[in-house]
């Protein structure tokens, strides 16, 4: 995150990595406060519900950016299809792992996975993260000519492949299982194509 946001944002950012490197159990106030240089004394302020508070604000903005990757891998495709534009959403995971050699996981997944220390407010959050980004989906999909209460399903197909992928990917410290699932669901997708009812999708 750019150095010129303010500290609630660079915290609710750092907790975000938190989650991603060890789940809800990472995230402490005064780890995510030294991550995003921010005053200790900051916390209270900016988050009096404390670190549920903080880990609910993290799991909403990691919906959000999920939700707005997806808007600007579509617009770099050159020939946008269903497959293509879910190659792409895999594409940044292994590119990750490329440089780093391992690969942190997804917040959203990371908090809901962790249910034995998440409050319902963190259950809550989740469910609303994992609809903005199946939302977002959907809609690049409509405006692909998938009929829209197809884009729905497929759309809630795609993100949950690639949670179980980038999990299997993780386990093995290898991108194989994105790049099967990349081959393997692209034909489906596509297929659901019906030229003439595409939606547009205000890009």
């Amino acid at each position: 995150m750019a150095a010129g946001h303010g500290p609630r944002e660079r915290m609710v950012f750092s907790a975000a990595q938190l989650l991603r490197l060890g789940g809800v159990a990472a995230v402490g106030m005064r780890e995510t406060a030294a991550q995003a240089q921010a005053p200790r004394g900051s916390l209270q302020h900016y988050f009096p519900g404390g670190k549920e508070q903080v880990v609910n604000e993290a799991v909403g903005w990691a919906g959000r950016y999920a939700a707005s990757r997806v808007s600007r891998f579509l617009t770099a495709l050159e020939d946008p299809s269903p497959s293509a534009l879910f190659a792409a959403m895999a594409q940044q995971w292994t590119d990750e792992m490329a440089v780093a050699g391992t690969l942190a996981g997804c917040p959203v997944a990371a908090a809901t996975a962790d249910c034995a220390q998440s409050t319902e407010s963190t259950r809550t959050a989740a469910a609303e993260a994992f609809a903005c980004w199946r939302a977002s989906v959907a809609e690049a999909l409509t405006g692909m000519d998938v009929p829209p209460a197809r884009a729905q399903a497929l759309a809630t197909l795609m993100v949950s492949t690639l949670e179980g992928a980038i999990l299997i990917a993780r386990a093995e410290r290898s991108p194989r299982a994105l790049a099967t699932v990349v081959k393997e669901l692209g034909p489906v997708l596509d297929a659901a194509v019906e030229p003439g009812t595409a939606v547009p999708t205000g890009r």
